[in-house]
């Protein structure tokens, strides 16, 4: 039984429509500095292995997309550069988040998920460009 399968075909339309927005905010942030790429195609490979197989192989084999997804599931890691783009952006997007919300215990919670975040990210391997 494939994972498609595995979901009614009304559940994989709204997480294959998830993927699709996933790919759109992917492409947008190759041309905007401040959107990670690599998150959003990484998350839209998940779904649409969750939702459409055909969905699934196109944009594995993308010829500008593809590339990026295959690096990070053959575990050869992410670009250095990109790595601090996403570190940068995550603690930017906390930080801010921090200062919103000013209760103590989520301010507390979102630095252990940032931590964690950041060290598993430092932790993968470096992709050479």
């Amino acid at each position: 039984m494939q994972r498609t399968e595995l979901y009614k075909p009304w559940v994989r339309a709204i997480i294959a429509g998830f993927g699709c927005l996933c790919v759109a905010l992917g492409v947008i942030g190759i041309f905007l500095p401040l959107l990670p790429t690599t998150p959003f195609l990484l998350l839209a490979a998940w779904l649409f292995s969750r939702s459409s197989q055909r969905y699934h192989e196109w944009l594995l084999k993308h010829p500008k997309l593809g590339p990026i997804i295959s690096a990070w599931q053959e575990g050869k890691g992410i670009e250095r550069k990109l790595r601090r783009k996403v570190i940068f952006l995550i603690w930017a997007s906390l930080v801010v988040s921090m200062i919103i919300v000013a209760k103590l215990w989520l301010v507390v919670m979102l630095a252990v998920i940032g931590c964690s975040v950041t060290l598993y990210l430092m932790k993968q391997p470096v992709l050479e460009e």
